[in-house]
């Protein structure tokens, strides 16, 4: 199936990533993590994006799982871009931002909790194609602190969209 031509300077993203980063707050204490994302498509004009999570040990052995998020990202005119995003913890995040050649920007536009969902009040995500690798890192706002480093990463490609 043909990639929805709209989906053009976000195509890059295409594929199935893993890799590694480093996760840290000032509720939690740094770690090791790994992670893999998976963008594809349906023909349409929207990527859908599922990512997990999970701690590594001091070797990098996968310890327990961390985090889950799936949602989809949708291009706009002029390299405007919106994802949505939604979180089995009961949070459910709208991005905006833009995409400048192969780095996209986005920060919370609305952000959505459920009563027994922990605060988290604000995001800001930055990802890029380097070398090859998608590098990305995530800022947050959450438990009474302002928005500040939570995540970082990089992940290889290992695999391209099975449709």
């Amino acid at each position: 199936m043909d990639v929805h031509p709209d989906l053009e300077p976000i195509a890059f993203l295409l594929g199935r990533w893993e890799g590694a980063g480093v996760i840290g707050y000032p509720t939690m204490e740094s770690a090791n993590f790994g992670q893999e994302i998976v963008f594809g498509h349906n023909g349409k004009p929207f990527l859908t994006y599922q990512s997990r999570t999970w701690l590594l040990d001091a070797e990098g052995n996968k310890v327990r799982p961390l985090s889950t998020e799936t949602g989809f990202w949708r291009i706009q005119p002029e390299r405007q871009i919106e994802v949505c995003l939604a979180h089995p913890t009961g949070i459910v995040e709208i991005y905006v931002g833009e995409v400048v050649f192969h780095k996209i920007e986005l920060r919370t536009d609305v952000v959505a909790r459920t009563t027994t969902a922990k605060e988290y009040n604000a995001g800001h995500r930055l990802y890029g194609l380097v070398n090859g690798n998608l590098m990305y890192a995530y800022d947050m706002s959450a438990m009474g602190h302002p928005l500040q480093s939570h995540a970082s990463a990089e992940l290889k490609r290992v695999g391209d969209f099975d449709e």
